[in-house]
């Protein structure tokens, strides 16, 4: 099952290794990733793989929103077919 992850905050360093540790550690593989620097804020888009995840995707959720809490960046996921529905044109 593929996902997609947004997180925007500050932009500081460290915070995109952080968030690709944590993937790392649940078995997340990032398929693509885009990011954009605007001003000091940083905004980026990941798709991401989800077959070989060890936990349950409410659980990588809670995770992420924890993490992002942690490093003071908003950090959301959806399925993908959910984020496909809600931004069709």
């Amino acid at each position: 099952m593929k996902a997609v992850i947004t997180m925007t905050g500050k932009d500081r360093l460290g915070v995109i290794g952080k968030v690709c540790t944590y993937l790392a550690e649940q078995s997340i593989n990032i398929l693509d990733i885009s990011q954009t620097v605007i001003g000091e804020y940083l905004n980026m888009v990941m798709i991401v793989d989800l077959a070989a995840a060890g936990a349950a995707f409410d659980d990588i959720a809670t995770g992420l929103e924890r993490l992002g809490q942690e490093i003071c960046y908003v950090i959301r996921i959806q399925h993908e077919d959910i984020f496909n529905s809600m931004h069709r044109v």
